[in-house]
């Protein structure tokens, strides 16, 4: 392992690569130390001391390395662009254009990724003005009385928003120059490092709060949860395919063998973000309406705000496995990979093709969507059960989000910089 990162950096072009991606990182972490125009940034501190972070904006704050609720010009993240994505994703589904676009290959998808980007603008916006009207009210950090802004202003106001917009669009720019001149997907990269980069505070948190014991403890569990996520996100099921000989001119083609690789954690941590973020909604809706004393507030208040109640752990869990079987389908169509393989002469052996190879597809589609299901369900439940168990706060380090993302990515670059290593006859990270 070490030979190979030696052999990575006694290349060139790689070396390049690779100081770049650290050096494109270096200035995304500074930007998220950087408070925005107007931020009282003693009181900030001071409150995050007092009552922590909140956890109705805590994916968010994940997502943002902790600059959310510091107030910085990166405080909104990569967030409003996975959230820009995800519904593209969803729209190329439902609205023909879209699909069309897609079919189109490298021009449709660049078409595409320029309305990823409008979306992204306008996400952050809406983002921005809600986190900074929260922070101006007094209602961002739950428990605090002291001012986070200097002045409430409508000028400041403007100022703040337009300075997190204009961040989130720097972030963006950022993560494609990663993409087009370093290693690995810049977007992902960018993610992986605000997740990363809340570990050393959180894990120091829990020893300081409950003794090297528990500190000893949660660092074996989490080691231990990340060689079990390791081992599902490798793991694959392969179906066979057969493509026949056929002679075109004087040529003949075909006659290869290949397969189909169905992950068994086929949607990815798409599933644990949607669910998450439609269990904020009533978090939310109640925290506009603090003053209230109806019963529906009072009832979400009791099951839903602090995150460690069994109904809704159980609701959590049950919308993971909904939006799990929901994003496999739509973006995995047997119908088009049947019709694909028919196209070009391919067949699974014992299978016809055509309606019988589709309906063999969705079968194990299905069967091994479950598995995958049940696997992100129970590894996002780790910080909610963290939370009755050890009395963790909400930002407990190996939280199921942050290590589906770590893992994830950590793998992709992995492999990106295996295969480049490979083209130059070194050996690989995995071997």
């Amino acid at each position: 392992m070490l030979s190979a990162f030696a052999n990575a950096f006694r290349t060139p072009d790689l070396r390049r690569k690779l100081l770049f991606v650290l050096m494109i990182i270096a200035i995304f972490r500074l930007g998220s130390q950087v408070p925005a125009p107007g931020v009282n940034v003693a009181n900030v501190q001071s409150c995050l001391n007092d009552v922590g972070n909140s956890g109705i904006y805590s994916l968010i704050n994940l997502f943002s390395g902790g600059a959310l609720l510091q107030l910085t010009i990166f405080a909104l993240g990569i967030m409003p662009y996975i959230t820009a994505s995800i519904i593209l994703q969803l729209l190329v589904v439902v609205i023909p254009r879209l699909e069309a676009l897609k079919k189109e290959g490298q021009a449709g998808q660049t078409k595409i990724t320029q309305y990823t980007r409008y979306l992204t603008l306008g996400l952050a916006i809406l983002q921005a003005t809600g986190i900074v009207a929260l922070a101006r009210s007094g209602n961002l950090l739950q428990g605090c009385s002291a001012p986070l802004l200097h002045d409430n202003g409508t000028m400041t106001f403007l100022v703040m928003v337009i300075t997190m917009t204009a961040g989130t669009a720097v972030i963006m720019w950022l993560g494609e120059l990663i993409t087009d001149r370093g290693v690995g997907n810049g977007m992902s990269i960018l993610i992986f490092t605000q997740v990363v980069a809340t570990f050393p505070v959180a894990l120091w948190n829990v020893k300081t709060e409950k003794g090297w014991w528990v500190f000893g403890v949660v660092v074996a569990i989490g080691l231990s949860i990340i060689a079990a996520v390791i081992f599902i996100e490798q793991a694959q099921r392969r179906i066979p395919v057969q493509y026949a000989r056929r002679m075109v001119g004087r040529k003949m083609f075909g006659g290869s063998s290949t397969y189909i690789p169905l992950k068994v954690n086929q949607a990815g941590v798409i599933p644990v973000i949607f669910a998450s973020s439609l269990l904020y909604l009533p978090a939310m809706a109640v925290q506009f309406n603090q003053t209230s004393t109806a019963p529906w507030v009072r009832w979400i208040n009791d099951y839903f705000v602090r995150g460690n109640h069994p109904l809704y752990m159980i609701a959590y869990f049950l919308l993971i496995v909904f939006f799990t079987y929901f994003y496999v389908s739509i973006t995995f169509n047997p119908q088009e990979v049947a019709d694909n393989m028919k196209k070009y002469g391919g067949f699974i052996p014992g299978i016809r093709a055509g309606k019988p190879t589709e309906d063999y597809l969705s079968y194990v589609l299905s069967r091994i969507t479950f598995p995958g299901a049940m696997y992100l369900g129970l590894v996002a439940l780790i910080p909610l059960i963290a939370l009755v168990l050890i009395n963790a706060n909400q930002n407990f380090p190996f939280g199921g989000t942050s290590i589906l993302i770590m893992v994830g990515v950590a793998l992709d670059t992995v492999k990106q910089i295996e295969s480049q290593l490979q083209q130059r006859n070194y050996e690989g990270f995995l071997r």
